[in-house]
């Protein structure tokens, strides 16, 4: 049996952020990876071109102090997402141009729009970061989903249309399925929702060189020997003196374990003794969000041709938003789209092929006939992927920040919590998933201290 001061089990950016903090300290540490790569939620595709892109996320932007901190450290590079030409819309049948982020509606409906986010951002100030349900209203928002605020506040069609697909954008999940708390929690936990929703100054702003993957794999690299690939930890036993992990090659044991993966899959592990009843009934109620990513590469970044940035909301699906994801210094274009949250779970059960031809027929409806021949195409699936089952991140349902889930990143015994879902800096991010792998390395640092 191995031993370690501590053992990481997850290998994506929060794992391998506390596993490397852990390391500079001097401490014995030890990385267990399901998959027989590093990356979690990140991974990138390279096409037969070399260009290289992400099918995982892929983004920083301003106000992501500790990624953007993280990434100098590792001496990684970024650059901009092509933001430059018109933006389309689909909606009301009618594909129309428009610059900067909320598309040029009729005048009653941008009114409505635009009050909503207003209230939105200003509501979103009020919401305590460490504890969203402590906040004077937290039950009865938290009773509320997303969608029930979305029809008692908007007044027309086209506004809640749009509310849709902000929900999809930003949570890869339908409004029905969030609780109005959290939306506003995750607004404040991301500055407010221009910043979420937007490319310039906003998430979206940036790529990293060489894709997203890159940070897992050079942390990896300073882990050296610490870092196993291919250990899905099946089981795990938490005494007065330690934690032993069993993996199907063998069992490992530490004084430390963080765990650093989705909510979900905390639940796959036999635990000894079993985690308090409250956290296992928090867990079993953080689904993952829904999403299947689609790039499409081609001779040219045509639409370019046509003042096009390659950005599109629309009211019709498959595919309800894309961007430009062409790589800069490259001849090739690549029209990246998005499905998103009950869509998602439906096309995955659709044939590849089928999936392809229908995604390629929305390029097709924004673009023209030339975006349904590409030179290669790949999509994923991520709640097909067996140690994520889902992305962007963990969703919360009503009910769950009243109920405490703010308790969730609490340790348990030996056990500390990483993964993004338990940040309060923009969770569902790669700067949250930094800031949970110090906050969880720091906890560890104390305790062994």
């Amino acid at each position: 049996m191995s031993r370690a001061d501590a053992i990481v089990v997850g290998a994506g950016i929060s794992g391998l952020t506390a596993a490397w903090r852990l390391a500079r300290a001097g401490k014995r540490v030890k990385v267990l990876e399901a998959n027989q790569r590093v990356g979690g939620r990140t991974l990138n595709h390279r096409f037969s071109s070399g260009d290289v892109v992400e099918v995982g996320g892929q983004w920083v932007g301003p106000t992501q102090e500790r990624i953007l901190a993280l990434l100098d450290e590792l001496g990684l590079e970024t650059f901009p997402l092509w933001n430059q030409g018109d933006n389309l819309t689909l909606f009301g049948g009618k594909l129309k141009p428009y610059r900067g982020t909320i598309p040029r509606f009729a005048p009653h409906v941008l009114l409505d729009v635009l009050q909503a986010q207003l209230r939105l951002d200003r509501l979103a100030r009020q919401i305590p970061l460490d504890d969203p349900g402590r906040h004077p209203r937290a039950a009865e928002w938290d009773r509320m989903s997303f969608a029930e605020w979305t029809r008692r506040t908007l007044k027309t069609a086209h506004g809640r249309q749009v509310m849709e697909l902000v929900s999809g954008a930003v949570f890869a999940a339908a409004p029905h399925e969030l609780s109005f708390l959290h939306v506003l929690f995750y607004i404040r936990s991301g500055t407010d929702l221009d910043t979420l929703l937007g490319v310039r100054n906003g998430a979206q702003q940036d790529r990293i060189v060489g894709g997203s993957q890159r940070i897992s794999e050079e942390l990896a690299a300073r882990l050296g020997d610490a870092m196993q690939l291919g250990q899905p930890v099946r089981a795990l036993r938490q005494d007065a003196t330690g934690v032993e992990l069993v993996t199907d090659s063998g069992s490992h044991r530490a004084e430390r374990v963080i765990l650093a993966m989705p909510p979900t899959m905390l639940l796959r592990i036999a635990q000894e003794p079993l985690l308090p009843g409250w956290r296992d009934q928090l867990l079993q109620r953080l689904p993952q969000g829904s999403v299947i990513k689609c790039m499409a590469l081609y001779n040219s970044p045509f639409w370019r041709d046509r003042g096009l940035s390659g950005q599109v909301t629309s009211e019709r699906g498959p595919v309800r938003l894309t961007f430009d994801n062409s790589l800069p210094g490259s001849s090739r274009g690549v029209l990246m789209g998005f499905i998103e949250g009950d869509e998602a779970r439906q096309w995955s059960a659709v044939p590849v092929d089928e999936r392809r031809a229908a995604v390629l027929e929305c390029f097709a409806r924004y673009f023209g006939d030339a975006a349904l021949r590409p030179l290669e195409y790949v999509d994923k699936c991520w709640a097909d992927e067996p140690f994520a089952r889902g992305c962007y991140a963990a969703l919360f349902p009503p009910g769950l920040w009243s109920g405490g889930a703010a308790r969730l990143r609490e340790p348990c015994g030996r056990l500390h919590f990483a993964g993004t879902e338990t940040a309060t800096r923009w969770m569902g991010y790669f700067d949250g998933a930094v800031e949970a792998g110090e906050r969880a390395a720091c906890e560890v640092l104390q305790r062994l201290a």
